[in-house]
């Protein structure tokens, strides 16, 4: 499971984050209709800004394996953020 951190001046709370909620972001990600969606919505954007990018295919292939791998390696901190205002952000597996 991983476990999302966020701590404000005046919040603070944890969410955990079951890999099978991982499994199924990633099986969203991946799909077609997600990445044509994406690439629509920021089209438009980008050639405002007059940047050139293109968003690179995710495959559902690659990236279970990640997840999968990820179970294995339980306590790791991912993300540890702190900013100037006191935020703090800390993603842990």
């Amino acid at each position: 499971m991983m476990h999302v951190k966020v701590k404000t001046k005046d919040v603070q709370f944890n969410l955990p984050i079951p890999y099978a909620f991982l499994n199924v972001a990633v099986s969203i990600v991946s799909s077609k209709l997600f990445q044509q969606k994406a690439h629509k919505w920021t089209k438009e954007r980008l050639e405002r800004k007059k940047l050139d990018f293109a968003f690179p295919q995710l495959d559902k292939k690659t990236l279970k394996p990640i997840v999968k791998e990820l179970k294995k390696h339980k306590g790791i901190v991912l993300v540890d953020v702190k900013a100037n205002d006191g935020t703090e952000v800390k993603v842990r597996l």
